[in-house]
């Protein structure tokens, strides 16, 4: 029987020193306090987690750091090994023998593949774990577009349970519920989109900003899950400008900046990036403070 993932999914940083070593007790105390926050899930060595700059000897230990992992992202991303398909394939099977509990699986990097290429990717990479995995849909950020009639092609392949939807386009949410109806859990990806989703009917949500805010994150969820629309809105907007700081090409530096404002975490990034500096730096604080300035208290335990 397939599982049927939802809730929220946070995808986590990973923690570095300041040389950019690995900070791994870091990580943990981050991921410690997303659980404590009630999330059903976790999503690490993602994008938000700077999958494409760590070796695959360092994504072992995060791979088997949380128990309650809900799934383990790259799969389509890791070229550093000999494959076809971008690693993938050993990846998937590496990380199974970890004890990863699923995969996130996004499409090979390095090309932009048309349709027929991006459905064989995924099938390849499907074949090769008996685990469930959730297909990220991002042409916004990688040049690949999944769409729902494509979706519907992939229905029969047993253990594709779940949609990462973020194409910021939330006309998709029911293009895909007409395509599809319920076959796949439906979470969105983009966090400025996710009440508009919520309406509209989806199972779970891939969070990025809220990492920061976890408590408030999680509440925001769950008044949604209630019907309770005119708070959802009023958290909504204090929420938004933060949400916001995951849709810019920067989105790690700022939310690991959030991360460090809060006292969960720092914002050493492993380079080719780099931290904040300057009035990017002063503007980005300037909205996360305010945040934490203002942040609600109301129902947030």
């Amino acid at each position: 029987m397939r599982p049927r993932w939802s809730g929220v999914f946070p995808a986590v940083t990973t923690q570095f020193h300041e040389n950019q070593a690995l900070d791994l007790a870091g990580t943990e105390r981050h991921l410690a306090a997303l659980l404590d926050a009630g999330v059903h899930g976790l999503i690490v060595c993602g994008s938000l987690g700077e999958n494409q700059t760590l070796d695959p000897g360092e994504k072992a230990p995060g791979g088997g750091a949380g128990a309650s992992c809900g799934s383990e992202k790259g799969a389509g991303a890791q070229r550093r090994r000999r494959d076809e398909h971008g690693g993938g394939v050993p990846y998937v099977r590496d990380c199974e023998k970890l004890g990863a509990d699923g995969f996130m699986v996004m499409p090979a990097m390095v090309y932009k593949a048309d349709g027929r290429e991006a459905l064989n990717h995924f099938r390849r990479v499907a074949a090769a774990t008996g685990l469930p995995w959730m297909l990220y849909n991002n042409p916004v950020g990688y040049p690949v577009d999944i769409t729902p009639g494509q979706f519907a092609e992939l229905a029969d392949i047993p253990n594709l349970v779940a949609i990462k939807e973020s194409s910021a386009n939330t006309r998709r949410i029911t293009e895909l519920r007409i395509e599809v109806g319920d076959r796949y859990a439906l979470f969105v990806g983009v966090d400025d989109l996710l009440l508009e989703s919520a309406v509209l009917g989806i199972d779970g949500w891939v969070a990025g900003s809220g990492i920061a805010f976890p408590r408030e994150n999680q509440y925001f969820w769950e008044l949604t899950r209630a019907g309770r629309w005119e708070e959802a809105r009023a958290l909504y907007r204090w929420f938004y400008p933060l949400l916001k700081l995951d849709t810019n090409i920067k989105f790690v530096q700022y939310i690991k900046l959030a991360v460090q404002e809060v006292g969960l975490g720092r914002e050493w990034v492993r380079e080719p990036r780099l931290p904040l500096a300057g009035a990017e730096r002063e503007q980005i604080l300037t909205i996360i403070r305010h945040g934490i300035e203002h942040r609600p208290t109301q129902g947030v335990s």
